[in-house]
């Protein structure tokens, strides 16, 4: 398992080192100066985890034949600022709050208005009573109908405001189910993201250990997907990752929980689904993107078919976060020193480790 892991923490050093190369790279042939916050921006399209960011910096480098560095800030502000998603939160608060008191102002006004026709009937009701010259008690009923009826065109006018103010809440309810969808959605695959994989598979370790009931976890990587971007490019490569998310989707029922894990890695939550299961699921997924031939838009050039190797886990009592991806991982790693395109599974680790003592 130690030569495993190192095996992944060396194919991460040098995947994430070339990410870093380019990075730099870039900085330089835009003549930008090497803030983190631009090493952060070229690292993050240099690897193309932000479909967003690399269409914006693509135009404008069409446009402009670089980016400048007032641009780069505007383009970081944009996509990658920490605090994007927080001022459009505040902004749709705010104006959920602007929402909520003037619907308050508007109930008050009718509630006054309501209480002045309450008063207006008293008062005509003893009045009524007490009078007996014709003349008076018609001025009294005028007076009574011309009351009743500012009372109707007052809660016409509530009626309209409040289905405004309906309307006005419901497309902010949809802003912030926008901004909740960014944040948890990889742009580029439309699949969940890590952020929205490590609060899952905590939540489903919990329920779990409440039900009794177990889950399994598929982590699967794309083979020689380096060779992909290298050879052809990103555009490519994101045809390449969109692929192998359709394949995804295709392949998991609605309760499955699919996230693009890392650059060209993915994780499979399957809610109340065994080894076993969870292995034919990973054979299901693993032939869907073999089936697939990969043909260059740009040129109509078949760049043949892509593969995937797959290692799943099935959670244990005594299972953490850590423990379980550990051992999908571990997997995952074995598929790949097999010969890559297969599906391995814990058990197969364990044959491994049986076979590497007795040795």
């Amino acid at each position: 398992m130690g030569e495993r892991n190192l095996m992944a923490d060396e194919d991460d050093h040098k995947r994430t080192i070339q990410y870093g190369e380019s990075a730099i790279s870039y900085i330089k042939k835009n003549v930008l100066p090497a803030y983190p916050r631009s090493y952060e921006l070229w690292y993050t399209y240099a690897a193309g985890y932000n479909q967003g960011l690399n269409r914006a910096v693509n135009e404008s480098i069409k446009s402009n034949g670089r980016i400048s560095t007032d641009e780069m800030l505007t383009l970081y502000g944009r996509f990658l600022s920490p605090t994007r998603l927080g001022d459009r939160l505040d902004e749709v608060g705010s104006k959920v709050s602007r929402e909520v008191e003037e619907l308050v102002d508007t109930l008050k006004l009718s509630a006054d208005a309501t209480s002045d026709y309450g008063t207006a009937l008293e008062q005509a009701g003893e009045k009524i009573r007490s009078v007996s010259d014709p003349e008076k008690l018609q001025n009294y009923v005028t007076h009574l109908v011309k009351s009743t009826q500012n009372a109707v065109a007052s809660n016409r006018k509530l009626e309209s405001q409040l289905l405004e103010s309906k309307k006005h809440i419901e497309n902010l309810q949809s802003s912030l189910e926008a901004i909740r969808y960014e944040s948890l959605t990889d742009e580029l695959t439309t699949l969940n993201n890590r952020k929205h994989f490590e609060n899952s598979i905590e939540r489903v370790i919990d329920q779990s250990k409440e039900s009794g009931r177990g889950f399994s976890l598929l982590m699967t990587d794309i083979d020689h997907f380096k060779k992909f971007n290298d050879t052809y490019g990103h555009q490519t490569g994101d045809q390449v990752l969109r692929l192998v998310a359709l394949a995804v989707k295709q392949n998991i029922k609605a309760q499955d929980i699919a996230c693009r894990y890392g650059g060209e890695e993915f994780a499979i939550i399957l809610p109340h689904v065994g080894l076993e299961d969870a292995a034919e699921i990973g054979e299901n997924i693993r032939n869907a993107v073999m089936s697939k031939e990969l043909v260059k838009r740009s040129t109509g050039e078949n760049l043949g078919r892509v593969t995937i190797s797959v290692g799943i886990a099935t959670y244990e009592n005594i299972d953490t976060v850590h423990s379980i991806v550990s051992r999908a991982d571990e997997a995952l790693y074995l598929a790949k020193d097999a010969g890559r395109n297969l599906v391995k599974t814990e058990k197969d680790l364990a044959g491994v480790d049986q076979r590497e003592d007795v040795a």
